[in-house]
Order: structure tokens, then sequence, then C-alpha cells
């Protein structure tokens, strides 16, 4: 087979990870989102300033007119900080590769923009951006946020050592563990399959807490539930380790975060 036919098969049965029948139909009317979710590796210091202002005042009111809502947070708790993620969600894959070219027209935000675009080398305004493109499970099609108030959110990549697995993995999703997150009480906000990006194959999701309590209590009622343990024993899922690696973020929304 060549490599084109097998990233191509690859990229679709990953993409559709045998969702159950009723979960497609509710598919067909609740189209799937794709997601961008951008990482801004900052240094401390006015970098962080200039940053936040421009996510504020330029990025989120510029993509407000094309998608929403927009997350954009602060790295609390992981390596690497300080860094801001923003999350932003589009109808169409196509979209992402046109986006900055589509906001490069926009006179508003190129005028909102100036500051942090035009930083000089002697004093930039962050040390690297990437991004990587996803698309929202099919038992998840779409972002859910949550209730106005004080939160804190939860970012966690589970990175699987084959593509089979990676697809194993989310069939798990579909095969039960949706129901158990929804029964330990927790808030969820997105589920994606990396399609572009590094250290793939990989998927990420976010939840909500109230607190770091709430993540703890609301945790440990997810690991003692008998449903998880026997999902997790299910031959279908537990034949080898199917994540080889958790990246667990822990972050807080900018004032100017839509989610």
């Amino acid at each position: 087979m060549h490599r084109r036919e097998f990233l191509a098969g690859t990229l679709a049965a990953s993409a559709l990870a045998a969702a159950p029948a009723a979960e497609t139909q509710t598919s067909v009317t609740r189209p799937r989102e794709f997601y961008q979710l951008r990482r801004y590796a900052l240094q401390s210091g006015p970098q962080v300033a200039m940053t936040e202002k421009y996510i504020s005042e330029a990025l989120i009111p510029a993509l407000a007119k094309r998608a929403g809502p927009v997350g954009a947070f602060r790295l609390d708790i992981g390596p690497e900080t300080p860094t801001f993620y923003v999350l932003i969600p589009i109808p169409a894959a196509a979209m992402a590769g046109a986006l900055e070219l589509e906001l490069a027209q926009d006179s508003d935000y190129v005028k909102a923009a100036e500051p942090f675009w035009s930083a000089p080398a002697t004093s930039p305004a962050f040390l690297r951006i990437d991004s990587s493109l996803l698309v929202a499970f099919e038992g998840w099609p779409r972002i859910t946020p949550p209730a106005k108030g004080k939160r804190i959110f939860q970012l966690r990549t589970y990175e699987s050592p084959s593509y089979r697995d990676h697809i194993v993995k989310v069939q798990m999703f579909h095969s039960g563990e949706f129901e158990i997150f929804k029964n330990a009480g927790f808030q969820m906000v997105f589920f994606g399959d990396t399609l572009i990006g590094r250290r793939m194959p990989s998927l990420t999701y976010m939840l909500s807490f109230a607190d770091s309590a709430d993540l703890d209590a609301k945790w440990n009622v997810f690991r003692d539930d008998p449903a998880w343990k026997k999902l997790s024993a299910d031959p279908r899922f537990a034949f080898e380790g199917i994540v080889s690696n958790i990246t667990n973020l822990v972050l807080s929304p900018l004032a100017a975060s839509q989610i």
C-alpha cells in the first residue's frame, strides 16, 4: 500500500472511530466542528502583557466575526510557563489554513494587532507559536462552554504507540467513557482527534471545574466507578497499553475568553 493511501485510510478510520449508529445520526444534525489549538510560548516579563493584550483586543474580536466561542487560557500547572492557549472552533478544516490570510485583510484586526505583529527583534512579543488542527469526536461534536463563574480547566492529551491503538482509544470514549465522565459530574468542554500537529497519533480533550478540590474529587469518583473498572478491563481496550503518554495541563481563562 502506498504511503498516501495508508495515511488517507488511517485518518478516515480515526475520524469515524466506529461511532455507534445513534451518535452517527446525531452528527448529521449537529455537524462536527474542527478546532485550531494555538500555543503561545512566552518569556516572563513584557511578553506576557503584550500577548494577552493582542489576544484580548485583536485576535478574539476578529475571530468572533468568523467563529465562536473562542477560548483563551493561561497555563497555570504544566511545563513551559508562561504560556497561553487559544482554542478556535471552525466549521470546516479548510478555514484553518486561510484564517491568517483572512485576518490580514481585516483592517480593525490589523490596527489592533500592530504592536504585537511589529514588535522588534530586540523586544519580541513571544518566543514561539505553534498550532494543531483537530476534528471533534462523533460523540461530542461541538464545544460545550461551562456555566459562567470562576473556573479552572484541564487540558489532557493522550498519545498512542500506533494508529491502531489511537483508534481503539477513540472507540473507548464512544463505548461508555463519555457516560462515566457524565456520571462523575464532569463538565466536558470538547474532545478532538488530532489531524495535524505534534506528537501524533493523539487526541486532546478539555474539562472544566470549579477549583482544584473539585477536580480531584471528580477524578476520584471516576476512578472508583465500577463502570470504569469494567470498561478499562474490557479485552477490546486492555489487550495492551493503548495510551503511551498523557500530557495533563491546568489552565485558567483569560478575562476575554468566551469559554
